[in-house]
C-alpha cells in the first residue's frame, strides 16, 4: 500500500496533480483544498488513498492525494457513508476545509453540508449520523478557534507532537487537542515538553 508520494510537481490542475518520483509520473486526483496547498510548489508530498475498481473489461486503479493526513482521513470516512462515492467525497472536500467539514458534522449542520453540489438533505443527515462520533474522536473540530469563529488555529509540529504524546498517555484526541490549543495560545513559543506538562494539569 502506498502511504505517500513525494517528488517533483510536474503538472497541476484543480482536480489532478502529476508527481514525478524516481522517474515515474503518478497521476493523482486531488481536492481544491489540496490544490491550494500545493500550488506554486516544486516539490510536494501527497498522502495517498488507493482505489481499485473491478468489473467490466478492465480494472481501473486510481490514486487520490491529500496535502494532510487529516484530509485523507476525512475522505476515507466520507466514502464509508452510503450514497457518498469517491467523486462526491472529493467534491465535499473541495467545497469545505477539513475544519469546516469536521465542525459541520460535529454540530449537526446539515444546511452547510447540503450546500455542497450533489448533496441532498438525506445524504447530509446520513453523513452526520454515521460520522459524528468518529469526527469527534479525531479531534478535527478543535482546529477552529473558540474565540474567533472561522479563524483556524495554526497547525504546528509542536501541537501535533504534544497531542500525540497525550494520546499515547491514554487521553482522547479531541480533549487533548483542545487543551493543547489553550496552552499554546496562553504561552506563545512554548516547547513540546512544557506543553505536555501544562496540558496534563488541565486535561480532564
Amino acid at each position: 500500500m502506498i502511504e505517500y508520494i513525494k517528488g517533483e510537481l510536474a503538472e497541476l490542475t484543480p482536480a489532478l496533480a502529476v508527481v514525478e518520483a524516481a522517474g515515474v509520473g503518478y497521476a493523482i486526483n486531488i481536492s481544491l483544498n489540496t490544490y491550494s496547498a500545493i500550488q506554486g510548489k516544486k516539490e510536494v508530498k501527497l498522502f495517498i488513498h488507493e482505489a481499485l475498481s473491478t468489473g467490466g473489461r478492465d480494472d481501473s486503479y486510481t490514486l487520490y492525494g491529500f496535502a494532510t493526513k487529516k484530509e485523507r482521513e476525512l475522505y476515507r470516512l466520507l466514502i464509508t457513508v452510503s450514497g457518498v462515492g469517491a467523486n462526491t467525497a472529493r467534491m465535499i472536500l473541495s467545497s469545505l476545509s477539513a475544519s469546516e467539514l469536521g465542525n459541520a458534522i460535529a454540530s449537526g449542520n446539515d444546511k452547510l453540508l447540503k450546500s455542497v453540489k450533489g448533496i441532498g438533505l438525506k445524504t447530509a443527515q446520513r453523513i452526520i449520523v454515521d460520522l459524528k462520533d468518529k469526527v469527534l474522536s479525531l479531534g478535527i473540530t478543535q482546529e477552529m478557534s473558540a474565540t474567533g469563529v472561522g479563524q483556524p488555529i495554526v497547525e504546528s509540529p509542536v501541537k501535533e507532537e504534544a497531542v500525540s504524546a497525550l494520546v499515547m498517555l491514554g487521553f482522547s484526541p479531541a480533549p487533548s487537542a483542545k487543551v493543547v490549543d489553550q496552552v499554546m495560545k496562553d504561552n506563545p513559543g512554548i516547547e513540546v515538553q512544557q506543553v505536555v506538562k501544562l496540558a496534563l494539569k488541565l486535561i480532564k
